[in-house]
This record gives structure tokens, C-alpha cells and sequence, in this order.
């Protein structure tokens, strides 16, 4: 049995379709996402955008913030821009991650926005590309980009 809003596949809705609902509030976002502080706020055909407040609970033994999140808001920015292109009965999963860090993030950074773009989206194989900027500066603070296996959803 399928259910509309629980998720891309089976009858379900396309990955679009599904994303918009989160971005809506129709579904909710991921946990992981209020864990570390950032949302799905504005996707398109191809393209996914999240916001992110930094913040020292993010911080390193260095006094910045971890690279782990910058990485972990690209990889939701990649895979959802994949996600964006994908019809119902698909999913994906991340193969493979190239984060590139540019300068650092503290607290005083801001909110920071990622937006990826998908680059490739076949049968098997998706890619994308992101950018991490400043909201206030529009400075850029890492890139990335990905290839995504796709596959039959469950």
C-alpha cells in the first residue's frame, strides 16, 4: 500500500511533488534537520535550497563550525536537487561526496543558504553541484558536488 504523503515512491507523488509538501509544511522535514538547525525552504524542478543558522553548538575544538555541517547541508541541497528530478517509484542514495571548505564559519557567520543543482539525472546515475553562501555576506563558504545512485523505491 502507498501513501501520498509519506515519501517519494510506489503511487505516490514524483520527488518534486514531495519535496513542495515539505517545503509547504504538508509533510514534515526530516529530524535531522531541527537537530542541526536547517530546512528545505524553496525547490524547483532541479534545483533545492536549505537554510542554516550557525551557531557555537556547532563549533569544533577549533572555535569554528564543524565541517561535518557544512557538509551535511550540501549533501541535503544535492541530493534533494536529484530528488527534484525524480518520478514517483524512485529513490536515491548519495554514492559519493566531494565537499570543498573555502573559509571559515563561526557563530557570528549567520545564516548560511545551500543550493544545489542537479547536473545529471538518469536511469541510475544522478550528479549535482552546490554552493554554501553567506545570507548576509553572500560570501561563499564551501562546494560541493555528488553522484547519486538511483534505484526502484521500496
Amino acid at each position: 500500500m502507498s501513501d501520498d504523503s509519506g515519501g517519494p515512491g510506489g503511487a505516490g507523488p514524483s520527488g518534486l511533488d514531495f519535496l513542495r509538501s515539505m517545503v509547504d509544511g504538508r509533510v514534515p522535514q526530516p529530524p535531522m534537520g531541527r537537530t542541526l538547525g536547517f530546512a528545505l525552504i524553496a525547490v524547483e524542478p532541479g534545483t533545492a535550497v536549505f537554510e542554516g543558522e550557525t551557531g557555537e553548538h556547532l563549533y569544533n575544538p577549533m572555535g569554528t563550525v564543524h565541517g561535518g555541517y557544512l557538509a551535511t547541508l550540501l549533501d541535503s541541497a544535492l541530493g534533494c536537487a536529484v530528488l527534484s528530478r525524480l518520478p514517483a517509484g524512485t529513490a536515491y542514495t548519495t554514492a559519493q561526496l566531494n565537499v570543498h571548505m573555502i573559509r571559515p564559519v563561526t557563530a557570528a557567520t549567520g545564516k548560511l543558504r545551500a543550493t544545489g543543482t542537479a547536473v545529471h539525472v538518469g536511469r541510475t546515475i544522478g550528479t549535482a553541484e552546490a554552493r554554501v553562501v553567506g545570507v548576509a555576506d553572500g560570501r561563499l563558504y564551501a562546494h560541493a558536488t555528488t553522484t547519486c545512485a538511483i534505484f526502484p523505491a521500496r
